[in-house]
């Protein structure tokens, strides 16, 4: 087969995935429409790398932040934000061989007014990372990539579940 037939071949079959894809009702997913304007955060732990994701994130969004609760039409109060890690393998000789990293946030989300839009939910990500002490910097870098891929994922779940929060009448 000659290579201008194969390249003709190969973009047949990706228009034809294209088709089969538009067809079965497939979309990428948008940005969340919500149902409020304002948005305050209290209870996040002093320079939260979670809150100052949340609040990178909000300010791309059609949401504006307010710093004052009381003139915000939704309220998230975080009860509890943690990250940690533990060691899941071992070597015989003791020696680390696989880490659990976690991220785990409890909040709740209210109106002004004190109503309560959601009660207290819990967040909970998880990775697991093999480890080696021959190669702990570039360890340690994956690691870092990896806990602030977590809070990237925790904000879109979160920004997500306040698109579907509609305030009460």
């Amino acid at each position: 087969m000659k290579r201008r037939d194969l390249l003709s071949f190969a973009s047949l079959g990706a228009v034809g995935a294209t088709g089969l894809l538009s067809a079965c009702g497939f979309e990428l997913r948008k940005e969340p429409v919500y149902h409020f304007k304002t948005l305050a955060l209290t209870g996040f732990i002093p320079h939260s790398p979670l809150a100052q994701e949340l609040r990178r994130q909000v300010q791309r969004s059609t949401m504006r932040l307010v710093e004052d609760p009381n003139r915000a039409d939704v309220i998230i109060e975080a009860e509890r934000e943690v990250r940690d890690k533990t060691s899941v393998a071992t070597t015989a000789a003791g020696q680390i061989t696989e880490w659990q990293l976690r991220l785990s946030l409890d909040y709740s989300l209210r109106s002004a007014g004190g109503d309560i839009l959601l009660p207290r939910t819990e967040l909970r990500l998880t990775r697991d990372m093999n480890y080696s002490e021959s190669a702990a910097l570039a360890k340690e870098q994956e690691e870092a990539a990896l806990q602030k891929a977590m809070q990237v994922e925790a904000v879109g779940l979160l920004l997500r579940r306040l698109a579907a929060v509609h305030l009460p009448n």
